[in-house]
């Protein structure tokens, strides 16, 4: 009787710690002492740094020769480079999109052209690719406020695949059944965590305007203003989505003691929330216009184009690529050459650094 107790409970402490993180962790205090500000780093799942791939061979100056409009006919996007810098990128390309090894029916420069006419428009990916090209360009001119100077470029989400590896689509509303309508959440999914929140939550945030801060002074709603708790559970689904794609916990942008603030967040809620509209503007702006170029195989269920979220870009970790920029050795990326358009950029709410709250950083190491 006694073997079998112990034997029962051996078997319960095993399935108790299997729901926990073993092996060492790293915790870094960035918040002021007892307020809970800690980041916890589990060391056996930081990811190795990602392979960048250095460019196909040294950018000559440019010596003010032909324009890539001039030398090659139907030259849209990207004609005011040099013929010998336009070369160069679409070789970069090749290798950050479609290498020559990779599972695709077409590869390298047949992915995109007609090899009997390259300035055919005749391969949806052409179009595809202008437009993404136009993308990456009003990202690194427009949203500074999110990627700063280090910027982005196509390999930034494609990573040597024709779609990238991180992507979303509208998901398909869950229809009634016997025992009722789960409104897309009680079904545990990786998006959130495993958590039965709401999974239909990119839609909501990332291609319409809807209201994150879902932040209540009430105890029970009893103002119009005060959040629903089916908002709330879709907001908590984003925040664990952000904490899968950036690799981090809570307190990584929030103040643990009053996770709503503004005035005492960390700075990198400031740069979470230009990321959120940089995103939506991605997608409603240069994808979901030209999903009449895409065949039915790389459209979602619903119909739509593949979509950009968090994770597309930043892939485990809280700065992507290790925070390395391409834009060096790719400059034609940064933007066009001369006056720069856009939509202005929105300004969040008004946030005092949390730094201004913190001692030095102290790391603890079991």
């Amino acid at each position: 009787m006694k073997n079998k107790t112990f034997a029962l409970a051996a078997i319960g402490f095993a399935l108790f710690l299997g729901g926990c993180e073993l092996g060492p962790k790293a915790t870094e205090q960035t918040g002021p002492r007892g307020s809970g500000m800690n980041q916890v780093v589990d060391k056996d799942l930081i990811k190795p740094a990602a392979y960048i791939p250095p460019p196909p061979y040294p950018l000559e100056p440019d010596n003010g020769g032909p324009r890539a409009n001039e030398t090659y006919q139907n030259v849209k996007v990207l004609g005011d480079l040099s013929t010998d810098e336009f070369n160069r990128l679409m070789l970069s390309l090749n290798e950050w999109v479609v290498p020559k090894d990779a599972s695709e029916e077409r590869a390298g420069c047949n992915y995109c052209h007609n090899p009997e006419n390259m300035a055919s428009d005749e391969i949806y990916t052409k179009g595809v690719a202008r437009q993404m090209i136009l993308m990456t360009r009003n990202i690194n001119s427009n949203w500074k406020s999110h990627v700063q100077n280090v910027g982005v470029t196509c390999y930034t989400c494609h990573r040597g695949n024709a779609i990238p590896q991180y992507y979303w689509s509208n998901v398909k509303p869950d229809s009634l059944t016997i025992r009722g309508k789960k409104h897309n959440q009680n079904t545990p999914v990786q998006t959130t965590g495993y958590a039965s929140l709401p999974s239909n939550i990119y839609e909501p945030y990332f291609a319409r305007a809807v209201n994150i801060r879902v932040g209540s002074t009430d105890a029970y709603r009893v103002t119009p203003t005060a959040a629903s708790l089916r908002n709330t559970e879709h907001t908590y689904g984003l925040m664990m989505t952000f904490s899968g794609a950036l690799g981090v916990n809570c307190t990584y942008c929030h103040n643990s003691q009053n996770f709503g603030d503004w005035k005492s967040s960390r700075p990198q809620r400031v740069n979470a929330w230009y990321g959120i509209r940089m995103v939506r503007q991605a997608n409603n702006e240069h994808i979901t216009p030209i999903t009449s170029l895409f065949p039915a195989n790389r459209l979602g269920s619903q119909g739509d184009p593949f979509k950009i979220n968090c994770m597309t870009c930043h892939q485990g970790v809280n700065k992507p690529l290790g925070g390395v920029s391409m834009l060096k050795d790719h400059p034609a990326l940064a933007g066009p050459r001369g006056p720069v358009a856009g939509a202005p950029v929105p300004v969040p709410p008004v946030i005092k650094p949390v730094a201004s709250l913190v001692g030095p950083a102290k790391v603890a190491r079991p």
